[in-house]
């Protein structure tokens, strides 16, 4: 495959010319010393862009490649092909692997795995992507995109008899006749026959009925006879006329045009009723009831006369999901999904490219327009590629990305349930890739402010671990340094208190630290970082709460992470057990502030007289409104009157000036 891209701000090394000068050039510069310094991208030698060099007898190969579509495969040391790739321009193709340092790790390690290399010259590029697919499946390279297809699908086939045969089968090609399919589900196709076999009284023996079967006579009527689910066409019951009409309203069903065939049925249904003919009538009637239910479960748009061809794609992690729907009368009447496993820097546009080519060997056709949510990496003869921007095609395209997108889901929770550890290693690297970090956020903290008018101001830290929270790990604190309502402050003193005190019992510090809050937090938190010594040693970002919005230390663009993107949801999470935890704790602190103020400081009542009263009555409100025999009766006459000489004092003092 034609994985390797070229970077757009490259100086073209080779440039596109058919004599061989240019190369031959390349080729003298490959072999000058390695101090030799030219100002290419700056002040970087030959030796840092040339280190894949090809050898004596691979650049004499490289020159000899013709300037034509072709397909081209890389052997190492041993003769085992390790890399097929495709190409409009074969000499132009092959001398990118060789003329620069890639940025693909992956990448530099194929070329420098290169030994020897083969060509074959196609008519066209299309061409090449064909023969490129025949490659990768007969050689299966180590370095290849792999497509991961280890099952087959079913089709349902109408065989090529007097009596036609209707069935399911994963074996194409066994039986002589037309197959419709493939069923990427196997209940789907099971559902469709059973329609047919509800609807039309066909038969399901293996026998191959003609003539000649018929006048032999060797067999008897089955029970599906005898239920009325099938005409006897072995004993001849049956016209071969009559059973041919079945076959023709079956493939209109199998081909997803139920419109027409509905309109056959209750044409049929009347002409009927017109004759008397009730009986028939009503069977005909329930045929067109069974047809019309089937519809409206499978038409996933309003019918119409055209025919839609739709591919979506989605990703995560290596690996790569494109699913392809064919539309006929508003109904999905082909569809399947491909998982492709990166094993280089493959681009969407390259795998959605080998996707369409799949489809076309699979399927056996020729495309015209294909709905796509961005352009394959080249040109199919005759295939007009449309990306929608709105309208009903917009509409059938975001159709196949729900269906992709769920096989995805699908696809990870098989995974999960088979390792448990999987999910979790996914979920890392998604974040890490989202949040920008050096390493997996195995260990992460979330810290919230929590105060009302700079009273009784807390925080709260959570702690998340493999992406879940650690609720042991959770921990309150008390601002004890900072007066009023000083958010960034607090959040200083906070994060000054937490990692001082890890750091001196010796504790590991988190990979991920988030606080809840915009620049304003986070720039708190960075000046806390920098005094303590850890920034650099623990990476740090803040989460607004009205957009969810991302914000970086030094970066005054925040990053707007996908709403259904897993990273989002665990930070999501956090913020809100952060916000939970500190409100909790607040509320608390508030409780205990009311009630320690007025019952807890009056001399004489101790803390079970405290709780005593308050079981009882449930407020201070009702403690001060109570009648002092009330009170007595639960403290005592001596307390009571303690009670109430000093909620009434407090009740008369006039407010404290301002």
């Amino acid at each position: 495959m034609d994985s390797p891209s070229v970077d757009s701000d490259a100086v073209p090394v080779i440039p596109d010319e058919t004599d061989d000068s240019h190369l031959a050039s390349v080729g003298r510069h490959i072999d000058r010393e390695a101090d030799v310094e030219l100002e290419v991208k700056g002040k970087r030698s030959y030796h840092d862009i040339f280190n894949n060099r090809p050898g004596p007898l691979l650049r004499e190969k490289i020159l000899a490649l013709p300037e034509e579509p072709g397909v081209y495969m890389y052997l190492d040391k041993e003769g085992k092909v390790i890399y097929v790739g495709k190409a409009k321009r074969l000499k132009r193709r092959v001398s990118s692997y060789f003329n620069r340092h890639h940025d693909s790790t992956k990448t530099n390690l194929l070329v420098r795995n290169i030994a020897d290399l083969r060509f074959v010259v196609v008519p066209t590029e299309e061409d090449a992507l064909h023969l490129e697919d025949a490659m990768i499946k007969e050689y299966q390279p180590r370095y290849n995109i792999l497509l991961k297809d280890d099952k087959s699908y079913p089709w349902i086939v109408v065989t090529s008899e007097p009596y036609p045969r209707v069935f399911m089968t994963r074996d194409k090609g066994l039986d002589k006749g037309r197959y419709y399919g493939p069923y990427s589900n196997v209940q789907s196709a099971k559902t469709v026959l059973e329609l047919i076999r509800e609807v039309f009284p066909i038969r399901s023996c293996r026998h191959f009925i003609d003539e000649k079967f018929i006048r032999n006579g060797r067999i008897r009527l089955c029970l599906d006879y005898h239920i009325k689910k099938c005409g006897g066409a072995c004993l001849g019951l049956v016209s071969t006329d009559e059973y041919g009409k079945y076959i023709t309203q079956i493939r209109k069903i199998l081909n997803g045009d139920t419109v027409s065939l509905l309109r056959y049925l209750r044409d049929e249904m009347e002409r009927l009723s017109a004759a008397w003919k009730f009986e028939d009538a009503a069977e005909v009637k329930r045929r067109y009831e069974l047809v019309e239910k089937y519809q409206a479960k499978c038409t996933i748009v309003p019918p119409d006369e055209r025919e839609y061809d739709i591919f979506a794609f989605d990703e995560s992690g290596t690996s790569a999901f494109v699913a392809f729907m064919h539309i006929r009368h508003g109904a999905v009447v082909q569809s399947l999904t491909l998982e492709y496993r990166r094993r280089l820097d493959e681009t969407p546009a390259q795998i959605l490219t080998m996707a369409i080519g799949e489809i076309e060997r699979r399927f056996e056709r020729k495309f015209s327009e294909v709905i796509v949510p961005f352009e394959p990496d080249m040109d199919f003869e005759g295939v007009q590629f449309i990306v929608p921007q709105r309208g009903d095609r917009k509409k059938l395209l975001e159709v196949g990305q729900r269906n992709v997108t769920r096989y995805r889901l699908d696809k990870e929770k098989e995974t999960d349930k088979r390792d448990p550890e999987a999910a979790v290693r996914r979920l890392m690297e998604r974040m890490k890739s989202d949040f920008r970090l050096s390493e997996e956020p195995r260990h992460i903290e979330c810290f919230d402010n929590s105060n009302i008018q700079g009273t009784n101001p807390v925080a709260s830290c959570v702690v998340f671990r493999n992406g879940k929270p650690s609720r042991k790990d959770y921990r309150h604190f008390t601002i004890k340094t900072v007066v009023g309502a000083d958010d960034f402050a607090s959040m200083k003193e906070v994060l000054h208190r937490r990692y001082t005190r890890l750091m001196a019992e010796g504790d590991e510090l988190p990979q991920l630290v988030v606080v809840d809050g915009g620049k304003g937090q986070l720039n708190a938190a960075v000046e806390a970082f920098d005094e303590m010594g850890i920034r650099g040693r623990v990476a740090l970002i803040g989460i607004a709460k009205r957009l969810e919005e991302i914000y970086f230390p030094g970066d005054q663009i925040p990053l707007y992470i996908d709403k259904k993107s897993e990273s989002l949801r665990v930070v999501q999470h956090l913020r809100d057990e952060a916000h939970r935890f500190g409100i909790t704790f607040h509320r608390d602190r508030r409780s205990k502030g009311q009630i320690a103020s007025r019952l807890d400081t009056i001399k004489g009542i101790g803390p079970a007289t405290s709780r005593a009263l308050l079981r009882h009555f449930r407020s201070l409100k009702r403690i001060a409104a109570a009648p002092a025999d009330e009170i007595a009766s639960v403290v005592g006459p001596a307390k009571a009157r303690i009670i109430k000489d000093a909620l009434s004092d407090s009740v008369a003092q006039p407010p404290a000036e301002t």
